[in-house]
């Protein structure tokens, strides 16, 4: 199989930087390019290599799943040395942007969200803990932003993430769900929670505010209680505290050799 078969070098016009009004966004870095190539294989325009790319032991990978797709790769360096700050950046995945909807599952609800490292954190968060499903009520974070894709390390193409224009909006395509809103004032200690079948959706603030006090009146209100030390939790450390309680049904039984096999063969 011969993967530089077809491989443009350097030449004609630089990409320009992201913007949110692009119709189209890109992975930085070898590990979320592979898993853009992994999971939306049609989504990718060309993927864009260092020439000193073959120094990391990723790119092998890139170039046989390119082959299989039949996806284009060029050799830029005035390319990703543009779009990327870092010094390392050895691969760039090109994708068209695209829309996903909200399924029947457990769901994670982000109201207001601004930070776009904590946006990646939070995705790769709850895809560790099989939360697939993503509300964001605007406004908020761009999640194709470059930055958000490369703090989730590529778990984004994993996921489902809608936005919604409020809360009420989401409510009632959902109205179902039971509602756990995750506040300082929440009526009930999260370690009192009892877990059950019904599908949930757990709704978080932005990070500097937190979730209106209005909130209380949606479902259960919740909050984590800590030491007095510290006034409150970083969101996307709540959000991990408050994902590893209601994945506990899923995750209680598994047995170390279990979990050593779900990392290695990279499934639930």
């Amino acid at each position: 199989m011969c993967y530089n078969e077809g491989i443009k070098h350097d030449g004609g016009l630089l990409m320009k930087a992201y913007q949110k009004e692009s119709d189209y966004s890109y992975t930085l870095g070898v590990f979320p390019t592979i898993e853009l190539l992994k999971n939306k294989p049609e989504q990718v325009k060309r993927i864009i290599l260092h020439s000193q790319a073959d120094k990391n032991s990723g790119i092998p990978v890139i170039r046989e799943l390119c082959d299989k797709a039949d996806i284009p790769i060029e050799i830029s360096d005035k390319t990703i040395n543009k779009l990327s700050k870092k010094g390392n950046c050895y691969a760039i995945g090109v994708f068209a942007k695209y829309q996903t909807v909200l399924e029947e599952a457990h769901h994670v609800v982000l109201v207001n969200p601004g930070d776009m490292g904590n946006m990646g954190t939070i995705i790769r968060t709850m895809l560790g803990f099989n939360y697939r499903h993503l509300a964001i009520i605007r406004p908020g974070v761009d999640v194709f932003d470059p930055k958000v894709i490369r703090a989730s390390m590529g778990a984004i193409f994993n996921m489902n993430i809608q936005y919604f224009d409020s809360f009420e909006e989401y409510r009632d395509l959902f109205s179902a769900h039971d509602i756990y809103p995750l506040m300082l004032k929440g009526a009930k200690n999260i370690h009192q929670v009892e877990i059950t079948n019904q599908y949930h959706s757990l709704v978080f603030g932005n990070e500097s505010s937190g979730l209106p006090e209005y909130y209380l009146n949606y479902g259960q209100s919740v909050f984590i209680p800590h030491t007095g030390l510290i006034d409150s939790l970083n969101l996307s450390m709540a959000l991990g505290i408050t994902l590893s309680h209601f994945s506990k049904p899923q995750f209680e039984t598994m047995s170390v050799l279990e979990f050593e096999s779900a990392i290695k063969n990279k499934h639930i």
